[in-house]
């Protein structure tokens, strides 16, 4: 299974630099630091806004009063050197120089396969920057308008390039005022887009797909109706999918996904999606709808990237404070599909940066959590590998805490390994049937994977009624089983974070 961690490119490289006291890039990263990147449990690294950012695109941004305030809001000492301007105002899909240019994310890259680790970049398929060379190369890329569309809304046109474009936008939103906005329908511009994925397949491993179902064709006929002309036969992503993957067969494609289409892109021909919908369920809703939504069929779960945050959204730690983060951070974890971790997460960090600024502001670290993640992240890697079931949880006339329970079994091989989440904020207690008849007329030893508590049980027990939890707010269990002759005694006290095990009185 994926598991991707993420880093805003620029923002830690200049945290790097003050690190080591000089000027570090990416192709002169120390060793020791890969060494933190490439942790026990992450396969995948996205080195966010890499590519060249816009001069033109930053001088409009600017100019916005309220992305201003944006900017102060999270970095009050702000300054102008601090305004970068931002990582999806492409001027040329080029490694940045200030990063280290196209020879230092090849050093990077051959740094995390050393470590047995992939890269993945953006690629941002909406729109391009006003002074992208599109403009005057290949205008025929782009969404024209005319010079009485500019003058009747001129925050939706903009003249760039001797010409009058549209200026990028999704169809529920207004415009965003630093991007042109790409043609889906235009001949050309599937024909350069598989041409710019070549190349960004040429540099890395994989592709994280900005806003991906706005090229959709229903999508973007919605958007712009007859400006986008006639609407092809076939859709964007079948389209050119497929003839990136002639010259880059094992491109990891990842889709930013939103408004329930995460199916019709895996279809399209997406590896995994995000999983916008379990991040709000985990955010602001209950045990219950989490679990409704763990009902859907397991190839499309396997296809999905869960998350508690990445760069678009707010700071887990500000919007699942304290044992909430952890008991969501084991759900994603321990979920099929992929990971995805963002870097700062683990640290705690609550400030939401806009992808615009090169610098954040200092924040103490959250030590205890930072031992939690690196214990997790590691701890369930190998739990992944096999096949996943979800589990159904039950209880008692007089007790319905069991229904805050989610549930869930792996089993790779004859390894077997088992995780109950009491996701609500008072205590919970149930009973867990577990899967595994084979543990019938025996005993076995469940042994917590965070911190190596051991508890020993009846195998009869186990399979029917099934194991008795009794959990704290927010608390967990995460196990691995393993059948044993005769039986134990069950350790005293609670595995640290994880409620504890106890038997029906």
């Amino acid at each position: 299974m994926t598991v991707i961690y993420e880093i805003n490119t620029l923002v830690w490289l200049g945290e790097l630099s003050g690190r080591y006291g000089r000027r570090v890039t990416l192709g002169d990263v120390p060793g020791e630091v890969w060494d933190e990147v490439a942790r026990p449990g992450v396969d995948t690294v996205w080195l966010m806004g890499v590519w060249e950012r816009s001069p033109a695109g930053l001088g409009i941004a600017l100019l916005d009063d309220r992305l201003l305030a944006s900017f102060r809001d999270a970095l009050p000492d702000l300054t102008p050197a601090d305004i970068a301007g931002s990582p999806y105002c492409v001027r040329n899909y080029v490694v940045d120089e200030s990063l280290g240019g196209p020879q230092g994310l090849a050093a990077a890259r051959g740094e995390l396969a050393a470590r047995g680790v992939r890269l993945i970049l953006d690629y941002v398929p909406n729109h391009v920057a006003p002074d992208h060379p599109w403009l005057t190369e290949r205008p025929d890329c782009l969404v024209r308008g005319t010079p009485d569309d500019l003058a009747r809304d001129p925050e939706a046109f903009l003249a760039a390039g001797g010409q009058v474009y549209a200026r990028g936008r999704d169809p529920y939103f207004p415009p965003w005022p630093d991007v042109v906005q790409l043609n889906a329908f235009s001949e050309q511009l599937r024909t350069a887009a598989v041409d710019t994925l070549v190349s960004i397949g040429d540099q890395a491993d994989g592709v994280r797909c900005d806003m991906a179902m706005l090229l959709m064709n229903d999508v973007f006929a919605k958007t712009w109706g007859d400006r986008a002309g006639q609407v092809p036969a076939e859709d964007f992503w079948p389209y050119v999918i497929p003839r990136v993957r002639e010259r880059h067969p094992g491109l990891l494609f990842v889709a930013e996904a939103y408004w329930d289409l995460e199916w019709d892109l895996q279809k399209q021909g997406f590896d995994h999606c995000y999983d916008k919908r379990l991040y709000d369920r985990l955010v602001h809703q209950d045990a219950g709808s989490v679990r409704a939504h763990l009902g859907a069929g397991l190839g499309y779960q396997r296809r999905l990237v869960r998350f508690l945050e990445n760069h678009d959204e707010p700071r887990a730690a500000a919007t699942l404070p304290g044992d909430r983060e952890r008991a969501a951070a084991v759900a994603v974890a321990t979920l099929p599909g992929a990971t995805l971790w963002h870097e700062g997460q683990f640290e705690g960090r609550r400030v939401h940066l806009p992808v615009f600024l090169s610098r954040r502001p200092q924040e103490p670290a959250d030590e205890s959590l930072r031992d939690f993640y690196d214990r997790l992240v590691a701890a369930v890697a190998p739990v992944r590998d096999g096949d996943w079931q979800p589990l159904t949880c039950t209880g008692w006339p007089d007790n319905d805490t069991h229904d805050n329970l989610l549930a869930w079994s792996w089993t790779a091989g004859r390894e077997r390994y088992l995780v109950v989440i009491n996701y609500s904020d008072r205590p919970a207690q149930g009973r867990v049937p577990l899967p595994w008849d084979e543990l019938r007329g025996g005993s076995c030893r469940l042994t917590g994977l965070l911190d190596d508590s051991t508890y020993d049980r009846e195998g009869d027990e186990l399979a029917d009624p099934g194991l008795f939890v009794a959990l704290d707010a927010w608390h967990w269990h995460l196990f691995s089983l393993l059948s044993a002759t005769g039986s134990g005694q069950s350790s005293d006290g609670s595995p640290a974070g994880s409620g504890r095990l106890a038997s029906e009185s």
